[in-house]
């Protein structure tokens, strides 16, 4: 095995996987990397999903659930007998993951942190279940996408961004996280500048006095709706746009993250002509 496919099978704990010999059980409990499974043609390995892998919608229905990715019913999970769990470190809590690796041969973690991670997780899951051609293919695809939408980016101007994901209480996202990186990708700054925590609480006068263009109102995993965006535009200040967004599109890795690439440019278009 060469040095670019050993690194392209380490995984985001620095654990090392090999390709598979024989037919893989896969369980995922990360709904973007479920998705990015059946994409990579392995839907059939998979065994197991959690309540919230929903896309492909006709082809996980078939699939057992084994809980909420941070409620996972351990029993049901050992008694599909996986030999490969995939796992996100900001999805699933660790001392679950924990527990898992000991009765699973091999526990696969994850943790993109921004939309050119993409590439090398097609590569990592590509490579340990032999779906390299079709890896590559994907990220040939992200590749066409990212340069064309920060193409498309540099004929905007930069503006600060609230991205809020909760309320009771108020939360949004550091600059640290993925959905922060994607949105920067189109231009779009997610303030505050610094935080302490990747997902912090705020008060929204601490931060709508700075200067702020647009609130983006998630559709997950608060799933804001219209009323949400009467109830902002009391709080902020005058000549700031309230809007929602599809936040499978923000916040979704894998092979969702061509499409929504090209869906925040396309926000960003409308935002600027709004």
């Amino acid at each position: 095995m060469d040095l670019v496919q050993d690194q392209a099978l380490t995984d985001a704990a620095g654990v090392r996987h090999l390709p598979v010999r024989g037919a893989p059980r896969i369980v995922s409990l990360v709904p973007s990397l479920t998705e990015l499974l059946c994409d990579l043609g392995l839907a059939e390995q998979l065994v197991g999903r959690t309540g919230f892998c929903i896309h492909p919608r006709a082809v996980v229905r078939a699939i057992p659930k084994v809980g909420g990715t941070k409620s996972i019913n351990l029993a049901r999970l050992r008694d599909l007998k996986p030999t490969h769990v995939v796992v996100n470190v900001d999805e699933n809590e660790k001392p679950t993951v924990d527990e898992i690796a000991r009765f699973v041969p091999h526990v696969i973690v994850t943790h993109p942190l921004h939309p050119c991670d993409n590439p090398g997780l097609y590569r990592l899951l590509g490579g340990v279940f032999r779906r390299d051609a079709e890896a590559a293919a994907l990220a040939r695809r992200f590749d066409q996408v990212w340069s064309r939408t920060r193409l498309e980016a540099a004929a905007f101007p930069r503006e600060n961004v609230l991205y809020l994901i909760w309320k009771k209480p108020w939360m949004t996202v550091a600059r640290n996280t993925y959905i922060s990186a994607a949105l920067a990708a189109v231009g779009w700054d997610t303030v505050p500048e610094a935080a302490g925590e990747r997902y912090p609480e705020l008060l929204l006068e601490d931060v709508l006095p700075r200067e702020v263009h647009q609130v983006l109102l998630p559709s997950e995993p608060y799933r804001f709706r219209d009323r949400d965006v009467v109830e902002v535009r009391r709080l902020v200040p005058p000549g700031i746009r309230v809007a929602l967004i599809d936040g499978e599109m923000t916040s979704w890795y894998g092979s969702r993250a061509v499409a929504g690439l090209q869906y925040l440019a396309d926000f960003r278009r409308r935002s600027a002509a709004a």
